[in-house]
């Protein structure tokens, strides 16, 4: 780590936040050259997502996975889950220490790529120019934004006082509530209200809509639902909160009850209703980290940083200026800020060399048609590509292939195997634009789906994929005899 006082006072590239794709954007910038690089970070290197998203997020749910399918597999015993032995994990994952994170190893990672680490919170003042507190870095050839997002909490009369728990507080609980509300139907509602409900607490859930995980399928959805409610969780669609009270609302630090008793009163089908709970999450949205970066600085209105496909930001003279993961709002996923960071340190270093950007690897197009996301509820449901409406709306001529997931492969997995999978395919072209799975650890199936859309690959070449036996994968072969036997007859 270098100090603000002894920092070089100019670098090749700067890269204002330190999270997965900050960290890459300065390793592909500078790789296999002199040109320096330093990322500026006011919290921990590693990012939201190493300590308060999706580490610790699916560190808590993978016991109640396993434990789920233990009970559906005859011959072994179940008995968890051993809540202080899953926090235990769950903070060797995160590197808690004393109720904080140690990020030495990313920093060990930063010192060995020829990274400079500055500890403080970077703002743009004016071109090239990164200032931190009264010091000010240039950068030779570029600037990176990577200061991603935090949690919304909305305007809802008395909520903000209450001191709710956001995702921050939930993936790093301390302890587990006997009764929790949650506010949401997205993935991180999702989620919490898997893990959440598998260490013991009674979970009721308010959603606005009328289904869960709205981006994507309806099936899948549904299928989160029925799962949820089958566990105990009280799911209240059409339903908002109107207003909230807490007596004696106290932060006693992330992850432990901040006061007395919550009560959420809610308006849905029925009229207004009461929830009385000992804790209250907000899963309702993200907003971006830009507020105080300077953006207006050079010109930009704060928000979200539009970028064009090489990460470069429209609306600013000259090629300096990139944004990559959240901060851009093209695909708020870690794995998809860690692709356009790769794309972008990859279009630094040409520009650097004055090499062509012809090559289709200095273009993140990923980000448009080939989205994957697995969202790691029970069952998991795993997302490539565009649905079916999007589909639809794009202007796509489609037509959808379904199959429930009933295969040997599943059948020896579990005895209550329960599965379902989606695929969207142009009739143009006959290649595959989306595809959606649901099922248990269904996660570990989707990179196939994922470079068939990324590829654009043609469902007769998929026909010579053959699937081995007798594994869960198996279900593609079933996808596509089923897609076979729907279309006309070879003339």
């Amino acid at each position: 780590m270098t100090g603000i006082d002894s920092a070089a006072k100019e670098y090749d590239v700067i890269v204002v936040g330190g999270g997965p794709a900050g960290e890459n954007a300065a390793a592909y910038a500078i790789a296999g050259s002199d040109r320096t690089a330093a990322i500026v970070e006011r919290e921990r290197v590693g990012g939201e997502c190493s300590y308060w998203a999706c580490i610790p997020s699916k560190a808590l749910l993978r016991p109640a996975h396993v434990l789920s399918s233990v009970r559906g597999l005859p011959g072994v015993e179940a008995r968890g889950p051993d809540v202080a032995a899953v926090l235990r994990r769950r903070d060797e994952f995160v590197h808690a220490r004393d109720g904080d994170h140690d990020d030495s190893s990313q920093l060990e990672w930063a010192a060995q790529q020829g990274i400079d680490v500055i500890r403080g919170a970077g703002r743009l003042a004016g071109e090239r120019t990164i200032r931190i507190g009264e010091h000010e870095l240039r950068a030779r050839l570029a600037v990176v934004l990577a200061t991603g997002t935090r949690a919304a909490v909305p305007d809802i009369p008395g909520l903000r006082e209450a001191l709710p728990w956001t995702s921050r507080d939930v993936t790093n609980l301390r302890e587990i509530p006997k009764r929790v509300v949650v506010i949401g139907g997205g993935v991180v509602a999702c989620e919490a209200a898997t893990w959440l409900s598998a260490l013991g607490a009674e979970v009721t859930v308010l959603v606005r809509g009328n289904r869960l995980l709205a981006g994507v399928e309806q099936f899948a959805g549904e299928r989160v639902a029925e799962a949820l409610i089958a566990r105990g969780v009280d799911i209240r669609f059409g339903t908002s909160p109107q207003r909230v009270r807490r007596s004696a609302a106290a932060n006693h630090g992330a992850g432990r009850t901040h006061g007395g008793p919550v009560t959420v009163y809610a308006a849905g089908p029925g009229g207004e209703s009461t929830v009385l709970a000992d804790e209250i999450v907000v899963a309702t949205g993200r907003t971006p980290n830009s507020d105080g970066l300077g953006l207006e600085t050079v010109g930009l209105a704060a928000g979200y940083v539009e970028v064009d496909d090489q990460l470069t930001a429209t609306g600013v003279s000259g090629e300096w200026l990139y944004a990559v993961g959240d901060i851009n709002h093209r695909a708020a996923l870690t794995h998809m800020g860690k692709y356009q960071a790769r794309v972008c340190g990859d279009v630094i270093a040409a520009r650097a060399e004055g090499r062509s950007l012809t090559n289709p690897r200095y273009r993140a197009g990923a980000d448009h048609h080939a989205v994957p996301q697995v969202v790691f509820t029970d069952p998991e449901v795993a997302a490539v590509g565009l649905t079916a409406d999007a589909a639809r709306r794009a202007g796509h001529d489609i037509r959808t292939v379904e199959s429930d997931i009933e295969v040997a492969g599943s059948a020896l997995t579990r005895d209550d195997y329960s599965g379902h999978a989606t695929l969207v395919v142009d009739n143009t072209t006959d290649t595959l634009l989306g595809a959606t799975f649901v099922g248990p650890d269904i996660g570990e199936q989707l990179h196939a789906a994922t470079i068939a859309v990324a590829g654009r690959v043609p469902l007769e070449a998929l026909w010579h994929a053959v699937p081995t036996f007798p594994a869960v994968s198996e279900f593609w072969l079933r996808l596509l005899e089923t897609d076979r036997s729907s279309l006309p007859s070879a003339t």
